[in-house]
């Protein structure tokens, strides 16, 4: 245990001495960590939903190696002993996201697990493009946002990262955003294309500004939405 405290404790320092520009697909951590900075907080904690990779690609791997901890929720178990061995402080669930009275549903791994999906629409149209294949076809639990923050988070999480291929958008109305009101949230607002140019989700901004938030930032891939309420300081959120 204590070896284990003395090698995180390493790998933070070094992470400080050498760390890259970002761990995200377009810079999104840096930019929700300037955002916490200037608020005074420096681990914030987070929930990050459709963790795929621990690491690259990820949105809370930076806030993890500033000495943060959150709940990590990724549906393709084979995935999640991986995160567990890079993120020891982090819970690890193998979980997808509930958003009706479902509480299970098969899910598409690809052989790209950065496009694996709940979406059965989604699924055939990424095989259409005859660029990636379905390999596997799994049965998942599912819980709600809700429940997965009652259950597993200490509390409101400062953060929330939400990348669930097709489906951020009716997992965001299902969360009540008035009992969770989740300071920062980044979300995926366009949709898959094998092309660059891809169009935006736009019922995912008028649903967020509904709810109280606003477009801090945009990469076109993910848009990062903050609570008014909180960012204005009216308010503390615990």
């Amino acid at each position: 245990m204590i070896f284990k405290w003395f090698k995180d404790r390493a790998k933070e320092f070094l992470f400080q001495k050498t760390r890259p520009n970002t761990f995200s697909q377009c810079g999104e951590d840096v930019i929700v960590k300037f955002l916490f900075d200037g608020k005074g907080i420096s681990r914030p904690s987070y929930l990050d939903l459709g963790t795929n990779q621990p690491s690259w690609g990820n949105n809370t791997y930076l806030f993890y190696l500033c000495g943060s901890c959150g709940v990590c929720v990724e549906a393709d178990e084979s995935l999640t002993a991986e995160i567990s061995r890079i993120r020891p402080r982090d819970k690890v669930l193998n979980l997808g996201v509930g958003f009706d009275l479902k509480t299970e549903a098969d899910f598409y791994i690809f052989d790209q697990p950065a496009i694996n999906t709940f979406d059965r629409d989604q699924a055939l149209l990424r095989t259409e493009s005859g660029v990636h294949k379905i390999i596997k076809v799994s049965r998942v639990k599912l819980e709600p946002i809700s429940e997965i923050i009652s259950k597993y988070c200490e509390g409101i999480p400062d953060f929330l990262s939400l990348d669930i291929e097709g489906l951020d958008y009716v997992a965001l109305c299902s969360l009540d955003l008035g009992k969770f009101p989740i300071p920062v949230i980044c979300v995926e607002t366009c949709n898959y294309s094998e092309d660059f140019e891809k169009q935006k989700e736009k019922p995912i901004f008028i649903y967020m500004e509904s709810a109280g938030y606003f477009p801090y930032a945009d990469t076109y891939v993910n848009t990062i939405f903050v609570n008014k309420s909180w960012f204005s300081g009216r308010t503390t959120v615990q």
